[in-house]
């Protein structure tokens, strides 16, 4: 085989954004994260993706924060353990350690470090969390979730419902409609918003908030509490988001 060891290349390198993994079992322990996160980030944000592991004990994150462009807290099956924020984990039995000890230690690393940082249902959460806010389970399941625990995996996202856009905000700006209809499946939902985030958007029938974004270290913090992932080609707020996630990555490298 011969090596091109002096190979130029073309253009400047895409960023590179960690996309958080999450910890299943799968007949052994393994580390995973839906195809579907990683694909919009490739073709409508135009970044390169580095899975990060969910494994406390083996993470660097300070070694790691200095290396991403960009990080992706996605959605999970799992819930933020209630001792995170002052709530008891005593009724639930879908939890990832794990993965909150590496979200919100990387995330808040990579955010001190002026770094966007960009959040998708659990994302959202860990994120608020990550902020000193609070969580509730005390969802509306008929607009939040399938009401069927069994329900499979492609009609998983078959429900909608709309959320009402801020006006003057960074979703706003970039989808230029007052309100659009999205596709939800979590359990947990913000209760207290963090110190220093601002809504971005809230559920019309209850009033949930399903977006928020911050700037306090100078590089963007995004996330909403729909899956803009799932139907990200047929939907143009969809594709807006990962858009916005380029564009942040952009700054960031721009600096």
């Amino acid at each position: 085989m011969r090596f091109a060891c002096c190979r130029r290349e073309d253009g400047p390198p895409k960023p590179v954004i960690g996309v958080l993994c999450c910890n299943e079992v799968v007949d052994r322990p393994i580390q995973a994260v839906a195809t579907r996160f990683v694909e919009p980030l490739v073709r409508y944000a135009g970044a390169t993706v580095l899975l990060v592991p969910a494994v406390a004990d083996a993470m660097d994150t300070r070694a790691l924060a200095s290396r991403l462009d960009g990080l992706l807290l996605t959605g999970s099956r799992s819930n933020v353990a209630g001792g995170r924020y002052g709530k008891s984990d005593a009724a639930d039995d879908a939890l990832d350690l794990d993965r909150d000890a590496v979200a919100l230690e990387l995330a808040g690393r990579m955010i001190e470090a002026g770094r966007p940082v960009f959040g998708i249902c659990r994302g959202l959460q860990e994120l608020n969390v990550l902020f000193g806010g609070t969580l509730t389970d005390a969802l509306d399941d008929g607009h939040h979730r399938s009401t069927d625990d069994a329900t499979a995996y492609e009609t998983l996202f078959d429900h909608v419902h709309d959320v009402r856009l801020r006006s003057g905000g960074m979703l706003a700006a970039a989808i230029a409609e007052p309100s659009i209809s999205v596709t939800s499946v979590h359990r947990q939902g913000i209760d207290r918003l963090g110190e220093g985030l601002s809504v971005e958007a809230h559920a019309v029938s209850d009033g949930l908030v399903e977006a928020f974004s911050a700037r306090p270290c100078g590089g963007d913090v995004l996330a909403v509490q729909w899956h803009p992932e799932w139907d990200v080609a047929a939907s143009a707020s969809s594709r807006a988001f990962f858009s916005l996630i380029g564009q942040s990555l952009g700054t960031y490298r721009d600096r």
